[in-house]
């Protein structure tokens, strides 16, 4: 793993370097192990410079040039795998295996994206009139990401705005900012200077981006509170905005289903990366008919999940990323407790360093419970007894996210008719987490704005151009 003297800012191309340092705690042990350049609005204003000063030549490449660059990103990251690996585990807390599908997932993203195209749409070609649809890069993309996925989270801003044409500031998370600073640096020989800077720091330089004047569209993935200060960030200048922002899904498990394969598929959909995905399964609804056989067997299975370092190739959960998100999964644990609510499996302390934090399973708590209606992103989950289809899907409904949702039961055309009543972006049908570079993701109700991957996502990073030829003239 590089040194943490190594860990840079890129601007313009070149590697920076800043007088403050950003402490980087690893979660397993909250020991602070690498520092990160604390840049200043300054470094902002350079970044954003260096990106509008490189955005004419870059947005004049044929797109067959720019589809070259993304192969030659993701071949980067290959090459760099094992490295990124470690310095996931270390930052963000995650087991080895999930670090390596991180890192493996950038590469396939960056690649499958290179293969994409921006199509022209013909509206109309007679003998009177020409019409078509052009879709034009934007400018300077700000990219803020989060710290659950920090580097794939990287990847799904940078390719398609790349491919469409823009330039880039990014932005990691304070918590997670060394696999992105990594990119940064690995990319300064492959891509032309300023097309890609990378800047870290505290919260009072995402200000300094999303305000900034030359900053022309902002993709940010977090939470809704930051989202809705983004928004307000953005208002005065009317900047495009791509918002992937909280989810509180659900899951509904109907009586038909093989309680043995769903246990496990749910059990993962809830707690992979230790429940820090937006879309994970944080309410899981079961039919009274299987609700204490499926409670059980989910137990059974979480209590065979070894927890702890991710530097342990047995383990498979990690802990929580951070200290502010510990104290708030702690939190809701803590307010079931005194609340009276039934735990099925854990709410212990767990003694030593660390943040960690046992899967926690709440056995049918009320609806109106803060572990209900509040997004938990950690390793607790309620499990909730319904007696009617019609019950499920208006319970599900009742949250102000709309983010995903999934459906587990083998009566196929029952599950689209719930999921075409359920008011989320994406719906599952026995499966969960599964997305693709052409398929579109976005969030309904305060889940965002816009939309991520797909043709859809892609386009998000442009703007139409009509162009319209009077061939009579």
């Amino acid at each position: 793993m590089a040194n943490m003297r190594d860990f840079v800012m890129t601007i313009d191309g070149r590697s920076v370097t800043t007088d403050g340092r950003l402490p980087v705690v690893n979660p397993a042990t909250e020991e602070v192990f690498a520092h990160a350049p604390h840049g200043s609005p300054g470094d902002v204003d350079a970044a954003v410079a260096a990106a509008k000063a490189a955005f004419p030549a870059w947005a004049a490449l044929p797109l067959a040039e720019r589809q070259r660059y993304l192969r030659a990103i993701g071949d980067c990251i290959a090459e760099h795998r094992d490295e990124l690996i470690e310095i996931l585990i270390h930052e963000q807390g995650k087991p080895r295996g999930n670090a390596s599908g991180e890192v493996d997932g950038s590469i396939y993203w960056c690649h499958a994206l290179s293969e994409q195209d921006i199509p022209v749409q013909v509206i109309e070609d007679s003998a009177e009139r020409s019409v078509e649809v052009h879709h034009l890069p934007l400018g300077v993309v700000a990219a803020i990401s989060a710290w659950n996925y920090p580097l794939m989270i990287v990847a799904f801003k940078i390719a398609p705005a790349l491919l469409a044409g823009n330039t880039l500031v990014v932005k990691p998370s304070p918590f997670t900012p060394l696999a992105t600073l990594r990119l940064g640096e690995l990319l300064q020989p492959i891509l032309p200077p300023g097309v890609v800077n990378v800047v870290s720091g505290e919260d009072d330089i995402g200000p300094a981006l999303t305000s900034h004047p030359d900053v022309a569209k902002i993709s940010f993935t977090g939470s809704t509170a930051t989202g809705r200060k983004i928004m307000q960030s953005a208002s005065a200048t009317l900047k495009r905005l791509t918002l992937e922002l909280g989810g509180n899904d659900a899951a509904i498990v109907l009586p038909d289903v093989d309680i043995g394969k769903t246990v496990e598929a749910l059990f993962w959909g809830a707690f992979q990366n230790s429940g820090q995905l937006c879309v994970a399964a944080k309410r899981i609804y079961v039919h009274a008919d299987i609700y204490d056989a499926f409670l059980a067997a989910f137990v059974a299975f979480a209590d065979g999940v070894p927890l702890g370092s991710g530097v342990d190739p047995a383990v498979k959960l990690g802990p929580v990323q951070n200290r502010m998100q510990y104290d708030k999964v702690r939190g809701l644990i803590a307010s079931s407790r005194e609340a009276g609510h039934r735990f099925a499996l854990g709410g212990e302390e767990r003694h030593g360093p660390g943040f960690f934090v046992p899967v926690t399973v709440i056995d049918n708590p009320p609806d109106d419970a803060a572990v209900v209606t509040e997004e938990a992103f950690g390793p607790v989950v309620p499990f909730l007894k319904f007696a009617d289809v019609d019950e499920a899907i208006a319970r599900a409904n009742d949250s102000p996210f709309g983010l995903a949702a999934s459906i587990w039961t083998k009566d196929w055309e029952l599950a689209r008719g719930i999921a075409g009543r359920l008011e989320t972006g994406t719906v599952w049908i026995n499966e969960i987490h599964s997305m693709s570079p052409d398929r579109v993701f976005a969030g309904r109700k305060q889940s965002g704005l816009g939309a991520e991957h797909g043709l859809a996502g892609l386009l998000e990073f442009t703007s139409p151009q009509a162009v319209v030829i009077n061939k009579a003239a």
